[in-house]
């Protein structure tokens, strides 16, 4: 039977340019790598990549009542989401990022929240009606609407899962207590915690306080090329990344901290669920595009047994 997971998080167009080098002050550089609006925003990533993974997704966000919102819900109703949550602000557009990707694959990401800052505890609260297995919440929209899913979540007994992207300072994370699991990338951590995870003590050193303050019951912190870092409240391990080649890093995070979570649920086993997640995000960074760099179940399958007999 499949796993529930309502997604309460945000959406995007994103505004994607695909450039050599960044211009410095007052230059201007005149680029042919092109440009193009696609679908977006860390939540939409997050609950495509549950949908493409198998998932019964439904996603609670708020857009505007422009066209963009009006592609992003056909989207989402074509890959099999439950668009029933999505809510319209009658002002505020729909969110906007504006993404620099380089040669290298990195990206420069500015986004303009737009109707993402309006949603709210009431919007939530409604969602929650859907009966969800799981809850999956990222910090790209406003506190009180994360801080009410962790909540209902927690008072309803539904295992909740937090990617802690984009973190900022100032952040209750005592109101996220009792989260599964907490997965914040190198930046994040660093923002959350002032330790920055550049070594194995001090990935340590976050995990436990993240651990402590949340009481979540696995922190794992995403490394980029290093892998990830997992503490479980009293041991740690270590999942290396896969070596691909790198074509756009955009929605990685996104897409690795769903498919842990998605994984996670289906067996409650941490260090598979990582290792299946590893395996989403290293076709997720050889493709180019947010949406369009999100893997299938089948495509994971075939990654993996590619690598089992490339041993």
């Amino acid at each position: 039977m499949k796993k529930r997971i309502l997604v309460v998080s945000s959406a995007n167009i994103d505004f994607v340019q695909n450039v050599k080098r960044m211009p410095s002050g007052g230059e201007t550089v005149i680029e042919k790598g092109g440009y193009s609006y696609v679908p977006g925003g860390k939540g939409a990533n997050s609950a495509l990549a549950f949908a493409r993974l198998g998932a019964d997704t439904v996603f609670c966000t708020k857009v505007g009542r422009d066209d963009n919102a009006k592609k992003l819900k056909g989207l989402y109703s074509a890959e099999g989401i439950d668009t029933r949550f999505i809510c319209e602000d009658r002002e505020a557009p729909t969110g906007l990022a504006s993404i620099i990707v380089e040669e290298d694959g990195q990206n420069r990401i500015i986004v303009y929240p737009g109707a993402n800052g309006f949603l709210n505890e009431n919007d939530v609260e409604e969602a929650f009606t859907c009966y969800p297995d799981g809850v999956f919440v990222q910090l790209e929209i406003p506190d009180n609407a994360v801080i009410a899913a962790a909540r209902f979540a927690r008072e309803k007994s539904i295992p909740f899962f937090v990617d802690a992207g984009p973190a900022r300072q100032g952040f209750p994370l005592e109101e996220l207590r009792g989260v599964e699991i907490l997965s914040p990338n190198e930046t994040e951590c660093e923002i959350l915690t002032g330790i920055k995870p550049d070594s194995v003590q001090n990935c340590l050193k976050a995990a436990i306080r993240l651990a402590t303050v949340t009481e979540a019951k696995y922190v794992v912190i995403k490394l980029g090329r290093r892998g990830s870092f997992i503490y479980d409240g009293k041991y740690y391990n270590i999942i290396p990344a896969h070596k691909v080649t790198v074509a756009d890093t955009t929605a990685a995070g996104d897409v690795f901290t769903a498919a842990l979570s998605y994984a996670y649920l289906q067996k409650g086993e941490i260090l598979e669920a990582t290792r299946f997640a590893t395996l989403a995000g290293a076709i997720c960074v050889s493709r180019p595009g947010a949406s369009t760099s999100i893997p299938t179940l089948k495509e994971i399958k075939a990654f993996a047994k590619s690598i089992k007999e490339a041993k």
